[in-house]
C-alpha cells in the first residue's frame, strides 16, 4: 500500500491585534514638559545686551535715539564727533 505524505506544514492562524487603546492621563503626562526653571545670571544678562548691542546697526541705534535710548543717542553722537574730526 502506498501512502501519500504531505511535505507542507501545518499553518498556524495570524495573532489577532487588538487596537490600542490609551487613557487621556498617560497621554497628557507624556506630551507635558518637565517643570524646571533657570536663573540667569546678572553678568549673563549683561554681557547678552553688550553683544546685542555690538551687533545692532546703524539704523537700529538711530531708531532707538529717536524713541528716547539715552546710550543710543550718547553712541551717534560719539560717531558724529569722530566724522567731524
Amino acid at each position: 500500500m502506498v501512502n501519500n505524505v504531505s511535505r507542507s506544514m501545518p499553518t498556524q492562524p495570524a495573532a489577532q491585534s487588538k487596537p490600542v487603546t490609551t487613557t487621556k492621563n498617560v497621554t497628557e503626562s507624556k506630551l507635558q514638559a518637565p517643570k524646571e526653571t533657570v536663573q540667569i545670571s546678572k553678568a549673563a544678562l549683561a554681557a547678552q545686551a553688550a553683544l546685542k548691542e555690538l551687533t545692532e546697526t546703524h539704523e537700529q541705534t538711530v531708531q532707538e535715539a529717536n524713541r528716547g535710548d539715552l546710550q543710543a543717542k550718547t553712541l551717534l553722537a560719539k560717531e558724529a564727533a569722530q566724522k567731524a574730526q
